[in-house]
């Protein structure tokens, strides 16, 4: 940073920013107790009979309530792109010329190590949106398949709440039956490879945010944690 200069800009809210780690605390709940539920991969480190037939019990428990939180910070997400007063990443997604070509400005850039940049990295690119999106999309994914497979086991039609509920989750949930090849176990199937796609999705997330702050110089690591990076005055 010697003999340049830089001006601080802001990128997140506070809100943006609670509700980011707030989604990543709900996806390491849900990616545990999930991995769980498909294979109880602790249960034999309890000896307490009576503790351990509660273990999936508690784990179904924290695996609902933390997709549901999720879920709910990714609609909200999701009402931001089109009608947040700081920032609509929506309009990044419309194909404009000048969208297109910074999407393959960003890619460009990263695929060779930052060695052709001629975009404004101070603000949100449409390649990262973009790839927000596709993040969205999966978890919207995970939504509906997950609910399909809970009022599966509300085979009784009754819930703690009535039994309008199931009927609800049967009318926007059962076509993934269809979509995913025609049994439930396609649908638990799907479900559980689409956690790994999420997955891979984090994995390149983080190395892509190290990435920028290593090469751009930005301070691009600290939006998450401050709200905001810094900008090279030319």
């Amino acid at each position: 940073m010697k003999g340049k200069q830089y001006e601080r800009v802001e990128r997140m809210t506070l809100f943006m920013r609670l509700n980011h780690w707030v989604v990543a605390i709900c996806m390491v709940a849900a990616v545990i107790t999930g991995l769980y539920i498909g294979h109880p991969y602790y249960q034999t480190l309890i000896s307490e009979p009576a503790v351990g037939k509660y273990v999936m019990a508690w784990n179904r428990w924290i695996h609902f309530y933390a997709a549901i939180i999720f879920d709910v910070s990714s609609i909200v997400i999701a009402y931001l792109y089109f009608f947040s007063r700081f920032e609509r990443p929506v309009e990044k997604l419309i194909p404009t010329g000048r969208n297109i070509r910074e999407f393959f400005a960003v890619l460009v850039n990263l695929i060779t190590l930052n060695r052709v940049k001629r975009f404004d990295s101070s603000h949100e690119d449409s390649f990262h949106v973009v790839y927000f999106t596709i993040f969205h999309l999966l978890l919207l994914w995970m939504l509906l398949t997950g609910l399909q497979l809970y009022v599966h086991g509300l085979a009784h039609g009754q819930s703690s709440i009535g039994s309008w509920w199931p009927a609800l989750l049967h009318f926007f949930t059962d076509w993934t039956i269809w979509a995913t090849g025609g049994t439930l176990m396609d649908v638990r199937m799907s479900h559980h490879a689409t956690m790994y796609y999420i997955i891979v999705w984090i994995l390149f997330h983080i190395y892509y945010v190290v990435w920028r702050t290593i090469f751009w110089r930005e301070g691009d690591i600290s939006i998450v944690f401050g709200g905001y990076k810094f900008k090279k005055v030319r």
